[in-house]
């Protein structure tokens, strides 16, 4: 068993859990510290196009010992961004989007002080202006050669079709927001704008860009853009391409005004029989070599230009430069081609020239008629009338002597006989007279 505890002993014990339970208050703070007042007068205003600036009015009644600094915090649509942040300014300023719900709120706080506690928050709501679902989205910008931008973007989905958008662009250094004057218009809405910012130590402003439509009813909203990560440079051009023996010599011109250091190219090389081409990379030089190339063989080069990432932050290349091609292709086709159409160039000629030396001949030497046909045609004919005059009877009993006699008469007019001529004209008359 254990001892007794004395009496007095037990007091004591009372008291001082007592002291202990009363030391907390009911929020859970311990008692007796001084919890600090909060900032007064909090609001905000609209600077610079997308810029929320909110003020307020230090605390009142903090000691000469407390090391006061302001801690805020910024939640969009309730969801804290990680940004808190604790300064001893009355005041903060931070890019928004004016398309959703911005909650600031803000305390003071007594660094390395344990006599204190913090204040309450003091808390402030901006609410977006416009119908929901009006807003412009898919705003995309791409800076080209560090001369010009190009902004689109799509209309919201509850716009009407007749609603028109307005960009603005400002950054630190410009002074005034300025408003686009070239637009884009089709299947995404779009703008054209200069934009030159002078630059000495690779550190560019970010660009603020406004899109609002053209009534109250459509939503603003805003987006900010780091200028390093959107910038594209522009297609080098090709100035030389020779070949010599089995190597490409290139030579381009670089982009725009970057710095040479911060610029690298591909070169891609492609057989003309072949899809698909050889990328070559190169940095900073603006020539190149490219070797074991084949001298009877036609290629294409093209060159693209990109950022080395200690200058800018983009990972976007430059459109292909203009092809250029060089070499020569032997192709065996035009003279297999070759070889078959002479031969049967040829034999068409010498088939057409046969036909007309015929026809030529024909008309040169003309066919001598058979003097055979011609006499026995001709008395054919007289013989014919004779026996016409006489009567079929006649002509029937006196057609074996008739044809009799002209047999002898054929036999008499061959030219192989080598009787005179003046006999062979006596004789059909004589011949004549005995019918």
């Amino acid at each position: 068993m254990g001892a007794a505890v004395p009496a007095g002993a037990r007091l004591f014990l009372a008291l001082t859990l007592c002291l202990a339970a009363g030391a907390a208050e009911p929020d859970g703070r311990p008692a007796g510290r001084k919890v600090l007042p909060p900032p007064s007068n909090l609001h905000y205003s609209f600077g610079q196009l997308c810029k929320l600036k909110w003020t307020w009015n230090p605390a009142e009644g903090i000691s000469s010992g407390c090391d006061l600094k302001y801690c805020s915090e910024i939640l969009i649509n309730g969801i804290p961004q990680d940004n808190r942040e604790w300064s001893k300014n009355l005041f903060r300023e931070e890019d928004v989007s004016l398309n959703e719900e911005v909650h600031f709120r803000v305390r003071s706080e007594c660094k390395f002080d344990n006599t204190s506690e913090l204040s309450n928050w003091v808390e402030i709501f901006t609410t977006p202006k416009g119908a929901a679902g009006t807003a412009a989205v898919g705003i995309n910008c791409t800076w080209y050669d560090l001369e010009y931008m190009i902004c689109t973007w799509l209309p919201g989905q509850n716009a009407s079709a007749s609603t028109n958008y307005t960009l603005y662009y400002w950054y630190e250094g410009l002074g005034h927001r300025q408003q686009c004057q070239n637009y884009i218009y089709g299947d995404n809405f779009g703008c054209n704008f200069s934009l030159s910012i002078p630059n000495c130590t690779n550190v560019y402003p970010t660009i603020s860009i406004l899109i609002r439509g053209n009534s109250e009813e459509i939503r603003p909203v805003c987006a900010n853009k780091n200028p390093t990560t959107i910038v594209k440079p522009g297609p080098p051009r090709i100035l030389t391409v020779s070949m010599i023996k089995d190597e490409i010599r290139l030579e381009w011109q670089k982009p725009g005004t970057f710095p040479a250091h911060c610029l690298v190219y591909q070169v891609e090389l492609k057989d003309s029989k072949s899809d698909s081409g050889q990328p070559y990379n190169f940095k900073e030089f603006t020539k190149a070599r490219l070797p074991s190339v084949h001298p009877n063989t036609v290629y294409i080069v093209k060159v693209r230009a990109g950022f080395e990432g200690t200058c800018y932050s983009s990972s976007q290349w430059s459109d292909w430069s203009e092809e250029k091609s060089i070499g020569e292709n032997t192709d065996f086709t035009f003279y297999i081609v070759l070889i078959l159409t002479i031969p049967l160039t040829v034999a068409v000629a010498t088939i057409i020239l046969l036909v007309y030396l015929k026809r030529l001949k024909i008309l040169i030497y003309p066919q001598i008629p058979d003097p055979r046909k011609i006499i026995k045609r001709m008395f054919g004919e007289q013989i014919e009338d004779f026996q016409g005059g006489l009567g079929d009877d006649f002509l029937n009993v006196n057609k074996p002597a008739v044809e009799e006699e002209i047999s002898s008469l054929v036999w008499l007019e061959n030219p192989e006989s080598s009787t005179s001529e003046n006999e062979d004209r006596e004789r059909p008359a004589l011949q004549v007279k005995a019918l």
